[in-house]
């Protein structure tokens, strides 16, 4: 053994007294101690490139297959020629279950295995070195790499294989000595492996080393992801390096992906393509990120679905004086955009919330099932810290849906810039919030208030998105970090959504318009200390004034209609009320539906 490190340290010695006198070295194979470390570094450098030299390996398999067939099986050449159609046929069929997604990829495949076939077919019958069987295929070998070496998820495999082949030494210098890379898999995006942790390491300890492992592994800061693995093995994680951002452009919604509040929404799209879906149904949700992160966007996208759901009464209550929600006024039944109407909305809502119950113990049931008959109903508070700051007593009503409405369907969706204690009012209505959306933050501390104490160190951090529309999703179906983007829908699509889903909203169900009428009547104090009914005469004048305005609205309509949110605006009534009075006035044939919610007057019209 010693002498063996004697001889290669002359032989360096050696080496460099060549180099200093200019004389170019000679390697050779007949030194027995010299041939096997040569031997070895041929033997290295083709398994490093075993992929380019693919090409060359199955021409060399397929002229060695040809030969065993010509001198002991010649007769098997109808055999070769069979199984030759039958595996090219299986390639165009099946071709996706070996991982050749693309028809591009499967008809390279087949014609592929067709040339070998057919080449042995021949070379089995003629013998491989007729010609012109060989130069058939040294050409056809060549031409057919070209596509091999120029596919770009090749490259990009053997480029992650290369990587991950140090991972040793980079576990090394990021902190994680002893893990191991398990699987890796290339997508269009980057690439993803699963991690085996070393002894006492945690996925909280990889999560600490993101920083370190960009570096490493040479991508771009924030191009790295480790999250746990699915089955919470507390020992694997899964590294998700992302060369190619699939969220750098925006993504336009595709229109509505559910018609029933029982069907979970689509909001989004993760980072490799799968839709971010949530059910909503007897859940309070909470979208929150700073200013200008793409909280309304995401609200936009969730009331493109839920004004398709025929089984859903949606109120709303907009302290911007109706800026953001103001365009879905036709497809809101009620719609605050003031302190004290905001209050009462509320207020409203516990009496239904009430009356609800009461009908459930009465019919013997625990939940309340959404149907068109009966719908859900969702209030959406749009920057509920100004609810907070301006309509405190309100909170207080909030605060009991939040607790009581499950059951009944009567749920709560706030957005708000950062809910702290002071801007969500009681402690319960966040703590119910079992669907948070987390857009971007300006604070780590930011992102431990939207999703939990102690989310950020464990992976979810939303201080590092990086577009608006960017979030992070919390809840039961979603319980590790994974970026996704909402999709887009602009005001124009807004409003043409919202024009066609008005024809299709439900009414308020009975048992929650019966319990309002005993709140107005009664004599008792109300559930909304502030707000007092108006006399029975006063009602109906209000109602007479509503009636004018809106047979005027429809004597002075355009040709192709007016809006239902146009006639809310001009009578000050509700949606469930106009949209009520246009079918009596359109059975009595004073107007007519022009276009999917746009009405007019027909020329007899008169005052109802």
């Amino acid at each position: 053994m010693s002498r063996h490190r004697v001889s290669r340290h002359q032989i360096r010695r050696n080496a460099r007294r060549m180099r200093r006198y200019g004389v170019q070295p000679v390697g050779m194979i007949d030194d027995l101690e010299f041939a096997p470390l040569f031997i070895a570094g041929i033997a290295r450098l083709a398994w490093r490139y075993r992929s380019e030299l693919a090409p060359f390996t199955i021409a060399t398999s397929v002229l060695l297959g040809g030969m065993i067939l010509r001198h002991w099986f010649p007769e098997w050449w109808p055999t070769v020629l069979i199984i030759t159609i039958m595996l090219v046929g299986v390639l165009v069929v099946w071709g996706r279950w070996v991982n050749l997604p693309r028809p591009i990829e499967r008809g390279y495949a087949a014609f592929t295995t067709a040339f070998a076939g057919t080449w042995l077919t021949l070379a089995a019958y003629h013998g491989p070195f007729t010609a012109p069987l060989p130069a058939v295929l040294g050409i056809g070998t060549f031409l057919l790499a070209v596509p091999w070496w120029a596919h770009r998820r090749r490259r990009a495999r053997v480029r992650v294989e290369r990587t991950l082949a140090a991972w040793p030494d980079i576990a090394q210098a990021v902190g994680l000595a002893g893990s191991r890379v398990q699987s890796a898999i290339v997508d269009l995006w980057g690439y993803r492996f699963r991690l085996g942790l070393g002894l006492g390491q945690t996925v909280e300890d990889a999560v600490s080393s993101v920083p370190r492992l960009e570096s490493a592994l040479g991508t771009a800061r924030g191009g790295v992801r480790v999250q746990p693995v699915a089955s919470k093995q507390a020992n694997r994680a899964d590294v998700r390096v992302i060369e190619t951002d699939p969220h750098a452009d925006a993504i336009a919604w595709p229109g509505p992906s559910i018609t029933s509040i029982t069907q979970p929404a689509k909001l989004g799209l993760f980072e490799d393509g799968n839709p971010v879906r949530v059910p909503l149904l007897r859940r309070h949700a909470l979208f929150a990120g700073m200013s200008g992160a793409g909280k309304s966007g995401g609200v936009n996208v969730l009331l493109g679905d839920l004004t398709a759901c025929q089984d859903v009464i949606l109120w709303a209550i907009d302290l911007k004086r109706g800026m953001e929600l103001q365009p879905w006024a036709s497809c809101i039944d009620r719609l605050a955009t003031t302190p004290q109407e905001a209050e009462a909305l509320l207020a409203d809502a516990v009496v239904i919330l009430d009356g609800r119950a009461d009908d459930l113990t009465m019919r013997g049931e625990r939940v309340w099932e959404p149907s068109p008959e009966r719908p859900a109903l969702i209030i959406i508070v749009d920057e509920y810290a100004e609810l907070a700051s301006e309509a405190p007593r309100a909170i207080d009503y909030a605060d009991s849906i939040a607790r009581r409405g499950r059951a009944p369907a009567v749920n709560l969706i706030a957005a708000t810039q950062r809910p702290s204690k002071d801007a969500m009012g009681k402690s319960a209505i966040r703590s119910q919030m079992d669907v948070r959306l987390c857009f971007r933050v300006r604070e780590p501390r930011d992102g431990d208030l939207i999703l939990g104490q102690g989310m950020v160190k464990a992976g979810w951090q939303p201080h590092k998105l990086d577009a608006p529309g960017k979030f992070l999703i919390s809840s039961p179906e979603h319980d590790i970090p994974r970026r996704a983007r909402t999709y887009l829908l602009d005001d124009e699509g807004v409003r043409a959504t919202a024009e066609q889903h008005a024809v299709v909203r439900p009414v308020l169900d009975e048992v929650s318009a019966q319990a309002l009428e005993r709140a107005a009547d009664t004599s008792a104090p109300l559930p909304r200390p502030t707000v007092k009914p108006s006399p029975r005469h006063a009602r109906d004048n209000a109602v007479r004034e509503a009636e004018e305005a809106l047979a005027a609205a429809l004597r002075q309509a355009p040709g192709d209609g007016v809006s239902i949110g146009d006639l809310m605006r001009a009578t000050g009534m509700r949606r469930t009320w106009v949209y009520q009075r246009l079918q009596d006035l359109g059975r009595a044939r004073q107007v007519e539906q022009v276009t999917r919610g746009r009405w007019r007057a027909l020329p007899e019209i008169h005052d109802p």
